[in-house]
């Protein structure tokens, strides 16, 4: 297949098309399989039904401190320290006090139930305990407002609230909104299965012996990390013979056990290999030139399965650090849809450039960098595509417009890591 020599197409036009194109995958087939799993283990996976709580959080009024709860009826007295009050009974977490009189107060720690007729918590600090023959009393030593310290029933989660939505990528917190809930398994979507297939005789396995003119294969563990660190499941196909048919049954095997496939290098205009016209024998390719740098080739597609149905294909480019920003900019919003969650983009942070760029490529440009100890983002001093240390070292990426000029204090579109590989999504 020869390289088309068309237009540069911007970013913006890439995810719309990828975007559409995916959907438009899904919509013929089943979509994401729905797993139910135990909520301990629902960690970075993605909710398939709205979680809608049968239950208020709190499910009672109660203390958000320890101390003691004092009747509605006193609350005129004690706004003049000073009013000493007998402890009728006392409360802990899980129990549930009798009703509390008039003229009496109850003994009580934090999260326990306020008795019926409590109508504000004292802090225990706010208190002097006094200990006479008659029994214990407290005598309160600064003014009580009403309702103080009282954590009502629902003020967290109402019965009916959907506390979570179809889509959401569950987190820690999550997890913990789901377990407050009661919900002890989560429906979620089937992680997507991604084979990583790497083809090149000059590739050697980091561990064997490196021969004259052989490379390291680094690629290969970049993509499968990354795989992993956006919620996907790698499936990991080694380097495949620079042969034609073996070329095309590495793509055919892999198509049945996946939901896409991704492969570095062989892209790039002008290359000849086998993977383009395997890719083409097996399926569907289209090359596009990105007008982005680093990251210009890059080629998608599918590869069809026995049943008919397609399995997605995505080439990037065969430099590292193309590669790398390839994967963030364009197979992670791929795989959002295919796992379920949307599609998502990251949101940059507006921060202040510690560097200048004086010298604007007419392609988008995303510049390796980090934050400094003042806040501000400064640049890996080598942005080569082939410098992989430049991505290791960084935190995230600058996004920057095509002939966008930069000065040290400007305001930069910073991109981190975290938000690249789990972008938020929703409002």
């Amino acid at each position: 297949m020869s390289a088309p020599r068309s237009p540069l197409i911007a970013l913006t036009q890439a995810w719309q098309d990828l975007e559409h194109t995916v959907n438009h995958l899904l919509a013929q087939g089943a979509g994401p399989a729905v797993d139910a799993v135990d909520s301990l283990q629902a960690l970075g996976r993605v909710l398939a039904t709205d979680l809608v709580s049968k239950v208020a959080v709190p499910p009672l009024d109660n203390s958000a401190m320890d101390g003691y709860a004092v009747h509605e009826a006193d609350l005129p007295a004690l706004q003049q320290p000073g009013t000493a009050l007998p402890v009728a009974q006392r409360i802990a977490a899980g129990q549930v006090g009798a009703a509390l009189a008039p003229g009496q107060c109850a003994r009580i720690f934090t999260g326990a139930p306020v008795p019926a007729g409590a109508g504000a918590v004292v802090m225990q600090e706010h208190t002097e305990r006094l200990e006479t023959a008659a029994g214990a009393s407290v005598r309160v030593t600064q003014p009580v407002q009403p309702g103080q310290n009282i954590r009502r029933a629902g003020e967290d989660i109402t019965a009916g609230q959907t506390v979570l939505q179809r889509g959401t990528r569950l987190t820690p917190a999550a997890l913990g909104v789901a377990a407050s809930v009661g919900a002890a398994q989560l429906p979620v979507f089937a992680r997507p299965r991604v084979t990583v297939l790497t083809t090149g005789d000059e590739l050697v396995m980091p561990g064997q012996p490196l021969p004259p003119g052989a490379i390291y294969n680094s690629n290969r563990h970049t993509l499968m990390g990354l795989v992993q660190a956006a919620g996907g499941v790698p499936q990991d196909r080694g380097v495949v013979p620079d042969q034609l048919e073996a070329t095309r049954q590495a793509l055919r095997e892999a198509a049945a056990h996946s939901d896409l496939i991704i492969t570095s290098g062989g892209v790039s205009v002008g290359e000849e290999d086998h993977l383009r016209a395997a890719v083409q024998a097996e399926g569907e390719l289209q090359f596009w030139a990105l007008a982005i740098k680093p990251g210009k080739p890059f080629v998608f597609g599918h590869v069809r399965r026995p049943d008919g149905s397609r399995c997605l294909y995505m080439g990037l480019p065969g430099n590292p650090v193309a590669s790398f920003v390839t994967f963030l900019v364009l197979v992670r919003p791929v795989l959002g849809l295919l796992a379920g969650e949307g599609w998502a983009l990251p949101r940059p942070l507006m921060l202040p450039a510690a560097f200048n760029w004086p010298r604007p490529d007419k392609r988008r440009e995303f510049l390796r960098a980090r934050l400094n100890a003042q806040g501000q983002v400064e640049i890996h001093p080598h942005q080569g595509s082939g410098v992989l240390m430049s991505a290791a070292w960084a935190e995230g990426l600058v996004d920057l417009a095509p002939e966008q000029v930069v000065q040290a204090g400007d305001t930069v579109a910073w991109w981190p890591y975290s938000e690249c590989l789990q972008p938020r999504t929703g409002a």
